[in-house]
């Protein structure tokens, strides 16, 4: 059995305020998860926090890049570090978000180390980069974007080490059939499988192909990044985006279960879902019944 270390990271550097004046909800993830033992039921040790800075657009405008840059790059860092002495010691790292911008923590403490691949399980690609999109800005959009080294310098190329990631080493699952960033990543050769085609080709058989394809000799391991939002609506209302035609916890719990349990993925971290939108914690108790079924097989009902 691994040692798996829970972390908190609840930043929400990375969304776009949900109403004027107002924050987004997501830093309240890691506690709402916590609410649930996740860190009792799955055996896990105490990472404790790492806190990030505060929510702050200030005077920033469309067209000014992306807001909070320089305090996700320090939060990066710094989450970095923490990362990366888990992962040294051979432990596997649970982080518990926050918005999607954290996966660049991540990403950055295992460029340090070596060469790492990245399974995302997530609704959209965030793949918006200054090549496809004019409204560069919210980087919890753009995490992928910036990780493969497309997009301003401050956060895509931290202590020199970008791109984070290579468009090689990253496998995609659980966008939209409509998508429209499937012919970038195409064009790229990025595989990605929508949910139709989870669905067709079946979650534990992708999810275990696409474990196989990153436990190359090429690669010193991978990490895995959940965003709630794959998950449709009608069992996981609680984001920041919620689009129709999501997958279901049946489905998303052996694809999680098949890339998670594979000794060459290092690490996974959670995001996006929002306890400010889930009053009754319904969601929030099935996310944490997904994530700890990526462990213990104890699968959530359908």
């Amino acid at each position: 059995m691994r040692t798996i270390v829970v972390l908190d990271a609840p930043s929400n550097l990375g969304l776009r305020p949900p109403a004027p004046g107002t924050v987004p909800g997501c830093y309240k993830l890691a506690g709402a998860l916590r609410e649930q033992r996740i860190v009792r039921r799955l055996g896990a040790l105490e990472g404790g926090v790492v806190v990030p800075p505060r929510y702050d657009l200030g005077d920033w405008r469309e067209g000014d890049g992306v807001f909070n840059a320089a305090a996700i790059a320090r939060y990066t860092r710094t989450l970095a570090d923490r990362i990366e002495g888990h992962v040294r010691a051979g432990e596997f790292a649970l982080v518990l978000g926050g918005d999607c911008s954290i996966q660049l923590g991540a990403a950055l403490a295992l460029r340090r180390i070596g060469r790492y691949g990245l399974a995302a399980v997530d609704g959209s690609a965030d793949f918006r980069h200054p090549g496809n999109s004019d409204r560069i800005g919210a980087a919890g959009g753009e995490e992928l974007a910036i990780a493969t080294g497309r997009g301003q310098v401050d956060l895509s190329d931290i202590e020199g080490l970008g791109p984070y990631l290579r468009d090689e080493d990253v496998r995609l699952f659980g966008m939209r059939d409509e998508d429209e960033d499937r012919a970038e990543l195409a064009a790229l050769k990025i595989p990605h499988a929508t949910v139709g085609q989870i669905r067709a080709g079946g979650p534990d058989t992708l999810g275990r192909a696409a474990a196989e394809s990153l436990e190359t000799p090429a690669l010193d391991g991978y990490w895995v990044h959940l965003d709630a939002d794959v998950l449709d609506p009608a069992v996981m209302p609680a984001v920041d985006s919620p689009d129709d035609g999501g997958l279901l916890p049946h489905e998303l719990a052996p694809l999680l279960r098949a890339l998670v349990s594979s000794p060459r993925c290092v690490g996974l971290n959670v995001t996006i879902y929002d306890p400010d939108l889930d009053p009754d914690g319904t969601a929030g108790a099935l996310l944490a019944d997904l994530v700890v079924d990526a462990f213990t097989g104890t699968a959530p009902d359908a």
